[in-house]
């Protein structure tokens, strides 16, 4: 059975790296646990890692400076 279509709003972003990273997120895609492809192993790395830092000082307080902390939480849960 195929799975619901996100519905979430997305935007393309353009991403820039080594080789030596995208080697890195191959082996990630390879596995068959960060997704199909290296954009998709590489969103999933950073959405995990966003989700880190929005419990720390480091993003929360940022998030409340410039207001967009209720923006991104509707994104979330």
């Amino acid at each position: 059975m195929a799975r619901p279509r996100n519905s979430a709003e997305t935007v393309t972003i353009t991403l820039s790296t080594t080789p030596q990273v995208r080697g890195y997120l191959e082996l990630l895609v390879a596995d068959g646990t960060f997704g199909k492809n290296v954009a998709e192993a590489a969103e999933r790395l950073i959405a995990e890692k966003i989700r880190e830092l929005r419990g720390s000082a480091a993003l929360s307080g940022t998030l409340r400076e410039r207001n967009i902390g209720e923006t991104a939480e509707k994104g979330q849960d």
